[in-house]
């Protein structure tokens, strides 16, 4: 394994040599992104990441986490041993090349996480008390970004999300956030996204226009019905649809769900961003909900010509075929699955 690794380490640096002498070519168009948010592990192997390629899957999101004490504390470390090892540096070099031996481009993505919110805090509430503390959270935060971005270069990561789900810190700072989005453009030459919580975030990013494309998160809630048809389903996306266009025509960007699943649970149309409670038995398994969720979704955004694409939440590495898995978020070994590789394996 180590001598593996000094060998991809290798590589990287012959990378950057090549990257640093050769132009940046501007994409003459943008495909449907394919994707998955790409659960870590601690190891990763071929045979897993093909599972990927027989559904239709061409991008995988991986995300390597920014620690942070509470939402009202600039304080952040990152690419520690905290986190798996498929979220630090090495984990992810790993995942990117064999997925790219497949044919899988990459979206690298990190994320904040919070390690006290007993208030109910959550990252779209990071907001500091002072001026002083404003500087160091951004000071902290470019530091954590650039180191990813450094990253994403030397090994060409086709697109790299510059936060995510972040509402406070773009709404009291805008201009902090122009600023990083500059510095990153100076190390970084692949796209740029943002990653948009669906509820008001959305529509509240000024600079949109400085990005590649518009990233949201999709959790939308579409009926408190248990178990809704599917053409409940349909009928409630054409709001956020006509909000969604509207944002799009005035950017003029194309739009991207970052982010994007349901529950295996018959109310997973109500709260979809609401996760299994540990221990939770109160809900039994509904994958035909589940499937008219996902069908849903893709029969009223894969064909529209600003619409590029959809990041499942979320894909293991392996199947997880009892417990809590079984109501969480991932489509895998249910009929979810099939509807998602059915749309992904159509042409653009």
């Amino acid at each position: 394994m180590k001598s593996f690794l000094w060998l991809i380490y290798a590589c990287l640096m012959l990378q950057l040599v090549a990257c640093q002498s050769a132009p940046s070519q501007p994409m003459p168009g943008m495909p449907l992104l394919r994707g998955v948010n790409w659960v870590a592990a601690d190891t990763v192997t071929l045979e897993q990441l093909q599972n990927l390629k027989d559904h239709g899957v061409e991008w995988i999101a991986q995300t390597p986490f920014g620690w942070q004490k509470a939402h009202d504390q600039p304080d952040l470390a990152f690419s520690s041993k905290r986190g798996y090892w498929g979220e630090r540096d090495a984990g992810l070099i790993q995942t990117t090349l064999l997925a790219r031996s497949l044919g899988i481009k990459t979206l690298l993505k990190p994320h904040i996480w919070l390690r006290s919110n007993q208030s109910g805090a959550w990252v779209g509430t990071i907001k500091m008390n002072s001026e002083a503390d404003w500087q160091a959270w951004f000071k902290n935060y470019r530091t954590m970004l650039l180191h990813y971005a450094r990253l994403a270069d030397s090994l060409q990561i086709e697109g790299l999300c510059i936060g995510t789900e972040l509402h406070l810190t773009v709404t009291e700072k805008p201009e902090e956030w122009r600023k990083l989005i500059k510095d990153v453009r100076q190390v970084y030459r692949g796209q740029l996204t943002y990653a948009a919580n669906w509820n008001e975030e959305y529509e509240d990013v000024p600079f949109w226009d400085e990005l590649d494309f518009i990233g949201v998160q999709a959790y939308f809630p579409l009926s408190k019905a248990t178990a809704p048809p599917l053409a409940t389903l349909l009928d409630s996306w054409k709001p956020h649809v006509r909000a969604l266009e509207k944002l799009q025509r005035k950017f003029n960007k194309p739009v991207v769900f970052t982010e994007v699943g349901y529950r295996n649970i018959p109310h997973a149309a109500a709260e979809p961003w609401t996760w299994p409670a540990r221990g939770e038995q109160t809900e039994p398994e509904d994958p035909a909900t589940q499937e008219r969720l996902y069908e849903a979704m893709y029969r009223t955004f894969w064909h529209k010509p600003w619409f590029r694409g959809t990041f499942i939440w979320k894909w293991y590495p392996a199947v997880r075929t009892s417990g809590r898995a079984r109501r969480d978020f991932t489509p895998q070994g249910l009929p979810a699955a099939r509807v998602m590789a059915r749309y992904y394996q159509q042409g653009n």
